[in-house]
């Protein structure tokens, strides 16, 4: 079932943004990257919206942020739900990868209600979001707070590192 909710412009250009990787970016623009980044519904419940202050800058990383993953698990909200776009970094035995891994956080604390209009507008934004490889469901924080669940999604016992750290 469609909610009729619509995505609003702006998330598209952080998924564009966050998809396509400038091999030419100077150090600046390397800092404003965005690892991860939290959506939201609107006020009025209409629209796909960043959620303003819910974001994780590579240049923010070893400075205020010593592991991204562990921040981006402390943004997610406790009782409410949310989509994400998280940017990560892993290593396997043959490759270094950078892989989008789209996330819908429903947790059992959520209301009913909210966790009804975020699973039957997931379409929506998915739909807008080509091209990514790894969708994850996370219905609670013992689901996401282990970085090894992050790495079965993208790879299973072939990930050795994730965001710099073994798994």
């Amino acid at each position: 079932m469609a909610s009729g909710v619509t995505v609003a412009e702006q998330v598209l250009l952080v998924f564009n943004e966050m998809k396509v990787r400038k091999a030419q970016a100077n150090e600046e623009d390397k800092k404003k990257r965005k690892k991860a980044v939290l959506f939201c519904l609107s006020e009025d419940k209409q629209n796909i919206i960043l959620e303003e202050g819910k974001e994780i800058l590579l240049g923010d990383l070893g400075t205020t942020i010593q592991d991204p993953y562990t921040h981006f698990v402390k943004m997610l909200p406790p009782d409410d739900c949310r989509y994400a776009l998280y940017d990560a970094t892993y290593e396997t035995k043959e490759t270094k990868k950078e892989d989008l891994v789209f996330i819908f956080w429903a947790p059992d604390s959520a209301p009913l209600k909210s966790k009804m209009i975020y699973a039957s507008s997931k379409d929506a934004i998915k739909k807008k979001f080509t091209g990514i490889k790894h969708e994850w469901q996370v219905n609670g924080l013992e689901d996401i707070k282990d970085r090894r669940t992050l790495a079965d999604k993208l790879g299973g016992t072939s990930v050795l590192t994730l965001e710099g750290s073994p798994v």
